[in-house]
């Protein structure tokens, strides 16, 4: 089952392939999209991050939660479900 995560206070010069290869190292990515803006299509400081297995993706909470990426302290955590 996949496990998503959000992935907070990113540069906003950080790309989804640059993004996708620094959480690569934890485990198979289904899908990882840096959020942007769609009036300007500049990046809006987030993104998510599917991984294909949870374990995967905890390792990448428990190692890059608060760790320095591109200058700014990133916030990764699980990801809610949306609300309608």
């Amino acid at each position: 089952m996949s496990f998503k995560l959000f992935v907070g206070n990113l540069s906003y010069s950080v790309t989804s392939q640059q993004l996708s290869d620094l959480f690569s190292q934890y485990g198979p990515i289904e899908d990882c999209v840096v959020i942007t803006d769609r009036q300007t299509g500049r990046s809006r400081g987030f993104a998510f991050v599917t991984f294909t297995e949870e374990k995967g993706g905890q390792k990448a909470v428990q190692e890059l939660n608060g760790k320095e990426y591109e200058g700014r302290k990133l916030i990764v955590n699980q990801a809610r479900p949306r609300q309608s």
